[in-house]
């Protein structure tokens, strides 16, 4: 008589535990996951699965599984953490009882939706490249991270983007200069500088401790290139400090130039141009977080809201 699928399960949660010496946590979700994916087997063929039902499960009914999941309620990421706990339990089935069926291994995980870019507030974003020089006592220092994050913020650079220019990049105070940065994949983009970048460049720049054209724009205190987790101390720091929230990185500077331009009427191609975005999908991301603030100030604001 074929073994029931839920005796199976059993063995395979106390294989869990004490061979592999898993969390109690890790048991208990995949207990809890993989009752559930045979509770929707049992309804779904009409009765209680055993292994021989396991081994025969086509590709449709796995997919019925997920939708079913999204129904109840799963989003992708629940749903794809979900997939993960039940491809153990066949690979488990596979070892111990013989039973394989490669459908489980060649389904695809539904995609977790990316997570909404968090950007700051004008005020804040503005506080950081004016302020963020509060948090040394060294004039040289001061200024160099007040260079830094006002070119975050007012050319929208990703950190490594800032970090690898050299002297030789620097925009000319008091011009029309722009800004050639070198992005992923090696592409190229120019980028327009705003007078107040292109003045706090000029004041870190006569305090550089190597201003050949060759030598890094942004140095560390023993003259080597400045490595990015000293400038991401230097942003904890200065949120702490202010009372920022904790989505107050480097990177949310970024996230807060596309924004704001956004909301100033930017349009979404010329945004994507200054991002260095291969494609209009990625900006497209920004809309999303204006919508979402619109509708925020909608509730706060309507009074049916």
């Amino acid at each position: 008589m074929p073994m029931p699928a839920e005796s199976a399960r059993l063995g395979f949660l106390d294989w869990l535990a004490r061979e592999r010496r898993a969390s109690p946590l890790t048991v208990v979700a995949y207990a809890r996951d993989i009752a559930a994916f045979l509770g929707f087997l049992t309804i779904h063929l009409g009765g209680e699965p055993d292994l021989a039902a396991l081994a025969d499960l086509r590709t449709g009914d796995l997919r019925a599984w997920l939708a079913w999941e999204a129904s109840e309620g799963a989003g992708n990421a629940t749903r794809s953490r979900h997939l993960s706990a039940i491809r153990s339990f066949f690979r488990f089935l596979a070892r111990r009882h013989g039973v394989a069926n490669p459908r489980v291994k060649l389904l695809t995980a539904p995609r977790a939706k990316r997570p909404l870019p968090r950007a700051l507030t004008v005020e804040h974003a503005i506080s950081v490249g004016r302020d963020i020089g509060e948090e040394s006592d060294v004039a040289a220092v001061q200024a160099r991270d007040e260079a830094l994050f006002s070119l975050l913020y007012g050319c929208g650079l990703r950190i490594a983007e800032a970090l690898a220019l050299n002297v030789r990049d620097a925009p000319a105070v008091g011009s029309d200069a722009m800004l050639t940065v070198t992005g992923k994949g090696s592409k190229q983009r120019v980028v327009p500088v705003l007078p107040a970048v292109r003045e706090a460049v000029g004041v870190w720049l006569k305090l550089h401790p190597d201003r050949q054209v060759s030598a890094p724009l942004f140095v560390g205190v023993r003259g080597q290139r400045l490595n990015p987790g000293v400038a991401q101390r230097t942003m904890r720091s200065f949120r702490r400090h202010h009372g920022m929230p904790e989505h107050a990185t480097p990177h949310a500077l970024r996230h807060s130039f596309a924004t704001h331009l956004l909301a100033g009427g930017a349009d979404l191609r010329s945004i994507q141009d200054l991002l260095g975005h291969v494609s209009l999908s990625t900006t497209q991301r920004y809309t999303d977080v204006d919508s979402a603030r619109l509708m925020e100030v909608w509730r706060r604001s309507h009074p049916r809201g």
